[in-house]
């Protein structure tokens, strides 16, 4: 997206954005024919780029990095942005589904054996005009060269011009920056947590959660083992980082 239209947060450029925005933009570069990749990006994602340099050029050169987390929104409103709203993958994905189910056909990449099929299915059944023309859950290890040439040559046999991908922060968004010029006409989303939400496998927190940027805390007491770190290291770093650096720009645009 244009500078204009990005707010930048420890270097990542955060689009400009409501859910209603998203959508429009994505039609018009279904419409285009456009080859463009979408990250949806959480403080988790956020954090990760400042340690990892192929995961900030892949947020860097993304086609949309959508606020992803309410903490996102919250940064960018203290800095005086108020054209932006969360727009998380998980409740992305059946918008674009949905919305644009008439011109589109969807390919789903990702998640434990059989969460690809399921999700279509269960997307399926809330729209039936919904096309879905294929769908792969690639081992979790690294892929060989003949592995990965064989599943783009799968995706581009499919027709498919909307890809879904639930292969992990920043495996996703590694994985999309690597193979846009592979998949032309394709629009590619990195929505992560969502083909496990949207199966069922992992319980969303309740919507009164979501609105007063608490999912955190859900995710957190779901899956402690697994998500503790993220939660309770990455997500104090990220308020400390964010806030000092909300000070300097306030600071800089009085001077």
């Amino acid at each position: 997206m244009p500078a204009a239209h990005t707010v930048e947060i420890l270097r990542v450029p955060i689009s400009r954005i409501t859910m209603d925005d998203a959508v429009s933009t994505i039609e018009q570069w279904v419409d285009e024919g456009s080859s463009r990749y979408v990250c949806a990006c959480d403080v988790h994602s956020l954090m990760k780029a400042g340690s990892d340099a192929t995961h900030m050029t892949a947020l860097r050169k993304a086609d949309m990095v959508t606020p992803d987390g309410q903490p996102i929104v919250w940064t960018a409103q203290l800095r005086g942005i108020n054209d932006i709203a969360r727009v998380c993958g998980p409740d992305l994905m059946p918008r674009v589904c949905n919305a644009l189910a008439h011109k589109t056909r969807h390919y789903f990449l990702g998640g434990a054996p059989g969460v690809a099929d399921e999700l279509a299915r269960n997307l399926a059944a809330d729209n039936r005009t919904l096309q879905v023309v294929g769908t792969d859950c690639p081992p979790f290890r690294d892929w060989s060269a003949a592995e990965s040439r064989a599943m783009i040559d799968r995706i581009r046999a499919s027709g498919a011009n909307i890809l879904w991908l639930g292969l992990g922060c920043p495996k996703q968004e590694r994985w999309m920056l690597a193979n846009r010029s592979e998949l032309p006409g394709v629009v590619m989303f990195g929505v992560g947590a969502a083909f496990d939400f949207h199966t069922n496998r992992v319980q969303r927190a309740p919507v009164w959660m979501r609105d007063r940027g608490l999912e955190w805390l859900h995710r957190l007491i779901s899956e402690p083992q697994r998500l503790w770190r993220r939660y309770l290291l990455l997500a104090p770093h990220f308020l400390f980082t964010s806030c000092a650096e909300t000070i300097i720009v306030r600071w800089r645009a009085r001077s």
